[in-house]
């Protein structure tokens, strides 16, 4: 009696996997509480990726696929995710790295070493674009003329129009982004803050700008950041985790720390953020930007020029923050007087936030 006690294993203060009840549990998921095995772990957080693709028509056979590359956790798990999906149900997917360099010494060139590493790893083709080569100015440049306290806004507008020409470049059918649930309950909230209608109609879409040439995809809309941050530490991905030097004092930082709080108390209230972001209903008596294109470059905008064309334009004339906030708007007839604008219709830009889904 005392050998059969001795040969069987001790249980005690270890819990099994509460889905295969077969392996020790090695973690709490913090989407569902659940506590289950690393095995497990991978399965449910892989498939919930493939059933929003599916369910959500994300793509079709045949299609050229830009996966928008920083370096950082969210976009190597969907380079690495998506490539492993794309082989396992036969996708029929062209998958390509797409990354942007804004031209921060310290930061983006050290990240972008690890999206190189992340082509030779998943073998899949890098194409990188500049803001130098694109603008004429890298974002270093611009925090030495503007400072610390607007340079998000160039960066996101900046970010968000070389993605869209890389991807051109590349000539895909769509573009995907890292976005987790955690980001779009962040853009819920920052939309409501500003007031900004015409972003709160689509900030929850899961595809966005299908009425133009190259559609965005967010495959982790229903993502939390923090199982993504376990998925790539427990498969021991390359990916780079310093945060932008510039960053620390973003306005969407305020509402990040907000969120996370709401999460320690109720993991599932940044799922609600967004399920109430989707049940807005915009009133019909509202007027909404109507999409043109910039006169000057050709990209999509709802003014005569692109909000990135007035924010170079600003930063050319020496008048960095012509082109920050609401209100403010930039002669576009005779650049000698930037004041006398009864002389010709002022292009006023609406305001852009850190980042624009």
């Amino acid at each position: 009696m005392e050998d059969m006690e001795a040969k069987e294993p001790r249980r005690t203060g270890t819990r099994l996997c509460c889905l295969c009840n077969q392996r020790r549990a090695a973690l709490k998921r913090p989407k569902t509480l659940d506590q289950i095995c690393r095995e497990c772990f991978y399965e449910v957080f892989e498939e919930e990726i493939h059933r929003v693709i599916v369910d959500n028509k994300l793509f079709n056979p045949g299609e050229r696929i830009a996966i928008g590359a920083s370096g950082g956790k969210d976009s190597t798990v969907l380079a690495y995710v998506l490539s492993e999906l794309n082989r396992r149900h036969n996708y029929g997917l062209d998958l390509f790295l797409l990354s942007v360099d804004e031209g921060i010494t310290g930061y983006r060139d050290d990240s972008l070493e690890t999206v190189k590493r992340n082509e030779v790893q998943y073998g899949l083709p890098l194409k990188i674009v500049s803001y130098k080569d694109l603008y004429g100015w890298t974002m270093d440049e611009i925090v030495k003329m503007i400072g610390l306290k607007n340079n998000c806004t160039f960066c996101g507008v900046f970010r968000r129009q070389a993605l869209d020409r890389g991807a051109a470049l590349l000539k895909v059918d769509k573009l995907v982004t890292g976005h987790n649930v955690d980001d779009i309950a962040e853009t819920v909230l920052l939309n409501i803050l500003r007031g900004d209608i015409a972003r709160l109609s689509r900030c929850t879409s899961i595809t966005t700008g299908e009425d133009g040439p190259i559609p965005r995809c967010k495959p982790f809309k229903y993502t939390y950041e923090k199982e993504i941050v376990m998925y790539a530490y427990f498969k021991r991905l390359d990916y780079f985790s310093t945060e932008c030097i510039y960053s620390p004092n973003a306005y969407r930082g305020f509402a990040r720390e907000f969120i996370k709080d709401l999460e320690r108390m109720r993991p599932r209230a940044i799922l609600d953020i967004i399920k109430s972001g989707e049940n807005f209903r915009i009133s019909t008596s509202t007027k909404m930007p109507e999409q043109g294109t910039c006169e000057r470059c050709g990209y999509i905008s709802s003014q005569k020029w692109c909000k990135a064309c007035v924010l170079l334009e600003g930063l050319n004339r020496g008048l960095p923050k012509l082109g920050i906030g609401r209100s403010r708007g930039l002669d576009n007839g005779d650049a000698k007087d930037t004041r006398q604008s009864s002389r010709t219709k002022q292009i006023e830009s609406k305001s852009c936030g850190t980042l624009d889904f």
